[in-house]
């Protein structure tokens, strides 16, 4: 195993620092609103210390959204065997809407939002080689040659619908304030739209 020296130790901890001070600032002020000479004198570090870590202030969101890829490639590794393609996809939302909501909250979903809008080559919702994507991909296939799922539109298409149906419902939880439940919203929508491609 491994150790890691006192520089390499001190290096992660700058990082984290960084993060944890950008989003906090993203949160308050809003992410047009912060600047990287803001983090930089919040976070107490170095305009080069942020650069070393941090291309710009969009990577600190892909940082974050790193540990939504890692929580989905958990999820998969957690589901019985012959587990249906329908009932995958359901487990996959209900069990993403609850890490996004108790895990990262709304605040930073809404921040997050806010700044895809920003238009950005390497923007995190419209990335298909994300885990989501691939996951939902490979339930999709998985439900089209088992019969569960009609063929009239590809795979891809499909996953797009699906994972359109996740953005929207997190979208209107941003929208809808304390009267939206997130769980019991995302999971009336998904069935609408597994209903809809059930073959």
């Amino acid at each position: 195993m491994s150790h890691l020296t006192p520089r390499q130790i001190k290096a992660q901890q700058t990082k984290k620092r960084i993060l944890e001070t950008a989003l906090d600032l993203f949160s308050k002020k809003g992410f047009d609103h912060v600047t990287v000479d803001e983090i930089v004198n919040k976070s107490k570090t170095s305009k080069g210390a942020f650069y070393v870590h941090f291309k710009s202030k969009y990577e600190i969101f892909l940082e974050k959204f790193k540990e939504i890829d890692d929580f989905y490639a958990t999820f998969i590794r957690s589901l019985p065997a012959g587990t249906s393609s329908h009932e995958k996809i359901l487990r996959l939302t209900e069990s993403q809407m609850i890490y996004l909501r108790d895990c990262l909250g709304k605040d930073l979903i809404r921040t997050v939002y806010m700044s895809a809008l920003i238009p950005n080559p390497a923007n995190y919702f419209s990335n298909t080689d994300r885990e989501l994507y691939k996951i939902v991909h490979s339930f999709v296939k998985e439900g089209q040659e088992a019969g569960e799922i009609k063929k009239e539109l590809s795979s891809s298409e499909i996953t797009m619908l699906i994972t359109r149906c996740m953005r929207g419902t997190l979208y209107d939880w941003c929208l809808f304030e304390e009267s939206f439940d997130l769980l019991a919203e995302s999971q009336k929508f998904i069935r609408v739209v597994l209903a809809g491609i059930k073959a």
